[in-house]
This record gives C-alpha cells, sequence and structure tokens, in this order.
C-alpha cells in the first residue's frame, strides 16, 4: 500500500481470535504463540504497573470530539437519527463492500478483490466498510482495481510477516502489548501518505463512503470512523489520525498495544483508548438499530450489499485437546464465529425486508490448508490464489447463508 502514483494498467479481528494451526510445525509455532499471550496474560494480571493515563468521566466521553471537527465518527449502538441517509430516488443500484477481520486470512479478501477484477465484474463501491484486517484492506478498496497489486504486495510478499517478530514479556510488564505497534505503524505509514488520502477526499466529494471500525475500550463501543471527512481536512494532524485509526483497527489486544486518540470534551482535552474493531464487530454492515431492532432502511435506494469475510464461518468439528492453549484457542475462535453468523444472518434479514441484494464471500470449510499462526507467507499466498481463482471463475459470491 506505499503511497505512489497507481500503476497505469487498466482497470476493495485479522480477528482478535489467534489462529492456531492444526497439524506439524504450524501448529508448534500456533501453540506456542497461544502460549505465550496466555503466559502474558497471567504476568500482566499479576503486575501492578501501567502506563499513566489522564482520566476522564463518562459524561466528557459522550460530548467527545476528535480534532476539534463533529461528525468524524459515529458509535455503532447510535439511533438511526445520528446517521445521515442520503435520500435516492434514482433508478441506479448501489453497491456496499463489507470487509471483516481475519488476520492473516486478509489475503483470501485480497484475492477475491482482485480475481473480481480480472472478471471484468467488480463494481465501484458507494460504501467501502473495514473491521481489522479489512481496515487495512478497505482504503485500497475503495479506491478501486489501480491498487490491486499494492495490497497483492502486502498479503503475499512476506511484509506483513515481521510484524510478529520479536515478543517480549517485558513488553506486556511494563506496557499493553506482547509486541510493540512500531513495525504496524511503520506499514500503514510505508502505504498511506498525502496522496492516498486526498484520493479518498475526492471520492467523498462524490457522495462515496469508507468507514473504518475501531472498538473504544473506554466505553466498549464499537466506532465507525468516516475516513472520507478525515482525509478532506487535509491537515498533517488529520493525515496522523487516518493512519491511527487504521492501526487501532487492526490492533489485537495483548498482541498489539492500543492506540491513544487525541479528543476533547466538555473543554477538557483526553485520549481515547482505541483496539481492534473485532473487539467488538467482527464485520460492520450496518448500524445496530437497523439490523437489530426492526428498522427500515429510509428512502427506497436500491443497494447490493457485499459481505467479505475473511475467515471460516461454517461449524466444523474438531476434537479439541484438553490443554488450556487449546481450549482457550477454540473458544476465542468459537466466540468470533458466533458473532460474525449473528451478523450475517441479521444483514440477511434486513436485506430480505428492504428488497436489496445480499452477496456473502468466505474460505469454505474444506479449504485443504490449516489455519496459520501469525502472518505465514507461505499460507497467505496459497490463501490469495484460492480467493482470486474463485472470483475469476464468478464463484466467489453466494446469496445463501452459510
Amino acid at each position: 500500500m506505499r503511497d505512489r502514483q497507481p500503476p497505469t494498467m487498466p482497470f476493495a479481528s485479522h480477528s482478535t481470535d489467534v489462529p492456531v494451526p492444526s497439524h506439524g510445525r504450524d501448529r508448534q509455532t500456533g501453540a506456542r504463540l497461544i502460549g505465550f499471550l496466555v503466559l502474558a496474560c497471567s504476568l500482566a494480571l499479576g503486575a501492578c504497573t501501567s502506563l499513566p493515563r489522564a482520566p476522564y468521566t463518562a459524561a466528557e466521553a459522550s460530548t467527545s470530539r476528535v480534532l476539534d471537527i463533529d461528525g468524524l465518527r459515529r458509535y455503532a449502538d447510535d439511533p438511526v437519527t445520528k446517521f445521515s441517509f442520503e435520500k435516492d430516488n434514482s433508478n441506479a443500484s448501489k453497491s456496499y463492500l463489507a470487509l471483516s477481520g481475519g488476520g492473516a486470512d486478509g489475503a483470501y479478501g485480497v484475492g477475491v478483490l482482485n480475481g473480481w477484477t480480472a472478471a471484468r465484474t467488480r463494481p465501484t463501491f458507494s460504501v467501502v466498510s473495514g473491521v481489522s484486517t479489512g481496515g487495512l484492506i478497505a482504503p485500497f478498496a475503495f479506491l478501486g482495481p489501480q491498487y490491486d497489486d499494492t495490497l497483492k504486495e502486502v498479503y503475499t510478499s512476506g511484509i506483513a510477516e515481521s510484524l510478529l517478530n520479536d515478543p517480549s514479556i517485558i513488553r506486556v510488564l511494563f506496557g499493553s502489548g506482547l509486541f510493540g505497534n512500531t513495525r504496524l505503524r511503520e506499514l500503514v505509514a510505508r502505504y498511506v501518505g498525502p496522496e492516498i488520502m486526498a484520493q479518498v477526499a475526492r471520492e467523498n466529494a462524490k457522495g462515496r463512503r469508507l468507514l473504518v471500525v475501531t472498538t473504544d475500550l473506554d466505553t466498549q463501543r464499537t466506532a465507525i470512523w468516516n475516513m472520507g471527512k478525515i482525509a478532506e481536512i487535509g491537515t498533517p494532524e488529520a493525515l496522523k489520525l487516518f493512519r491511527d485509526v487504521m492501526a487501532a483497527s487492526a490492533s489485537i489486544p495483548l498482541v498489539f498495544p492500543p492506540i491513544m486518540i487525541d479528543a476533547e470534551g466538555q473543554g477538557r482535552r483526553f485520549q481515547e483508548m482505541h483496539v481492534d474493531g473485532g473487539v467488538t464487530a467482527p464485520v460492520l454492515t450496518l448500524p445496530e438499530a437497523l439490523l437489530f431492532q426492526g428498522s427500515r432502511l429510509p428512502g427506497s435506494a436500491k443497494m447490493d450489499i457485499y459481505i467479505l469475510v475473511n475467515k471460516k464461518i461454517e461449524r466444523n468439528f474438531e476434537l479439541v485437546s484438553n490443554s488450556t492453549v487449546d481450549v482457550a484457542s477454540r473458544s476465542l475462535s468459537s466466540i468470533t464465529q458466533s458473532q460474525t453468523r449473528s451478523i450475517i444472518f441479521s444483514t440477511y434479514d434486513f436485506a430480505r425486508r428492504n428488497h436489496l441484494g445480499f452477496h456473502l464471500s468466505y474460505i469454505a470449510r474444506d479449504y485443504p490448508a490449516p489455519p496459520s499462526e501469525g502472518f505465514d507467507t507461505a499460507y497467505m499466498r496459497a490463501l490469495y490464489q484460492y480467493g482470486y481463482e474463485k472470483a475469476a471463475a464468478g464463484q466467489a459470491w453466494t446469496s445463501a447463508l452459510p
């Protein structure tokens, strides 16, 4: 995602669960990482150290603003009246791409996007949302096929593998993450610069929307950031916030430290603590008031909703070893899977009520490769190719529930 002029060639948790492989060397390395996290949790719970923070109140949080500007973000549990829906009486159909978390499995989503381009059936999305690894993909999926090569580079070249180098218990004892976030921040900064932000701002001015999700740990709420509105500000501070939101969306708790975002409320300045969006929302389709309260979409716009899930979501049997590491891993995976399925089923019901198109893509249960621990390059390349071939053949999307 290097901030460079796009090529002239023609033409969008990771989740909070850390996947553990099932066989051989991969299983051993996966178990070591989970074991490291369990040990880190135990040490962190017993430690008396924490990084200092300026206190602030719930009342101040309820009125907080970032960059002294209203409307840069909303929360998923806000009432429908807090969200703006453009009235559209035209016959033109809009398209909405929702990218889930999934860690290294984001290579699947990148493959699907690039294969979709090759099939010449990929639409220009009216709205793109991204969570976790989907939040890293989202700006480039939003800007279109000219960034296909950039996404492929990030997810198949081996760059991502360095994100989990050098684990340190010291960081857990005197900080809040097993790995520092320097490499994650550097990765985002390497590919997201003023030109990317300017392009996002131009598309936002046309009425298109780019949304990236983080979890506000202080309020336990799902924050939905309007990246186009941030981009339109165009200042160095806005660029820093743009990058911070992307990094926060992918900051798995315990693995990476949280991202602290400067805010102001009721005349006081403080820092909000943001982590992986997948903690509260493994994928974002619509505000909770629409999904779970039986509401209808305002207006009469036609829309196709595409949910690109970077993980397996079908139930599968596996005889789980009675060990702390395996039980913890399987439990976390089950929680994320259940949350994702709930959102998918609710979105399907919403689409039926509002006569919208519903399209779903995910990694099939029988995909032969075992889950990857960390960001294994060979696994990511194979998964990218799997997604690419499915999409290029027109077989990536289904309208049926899993």
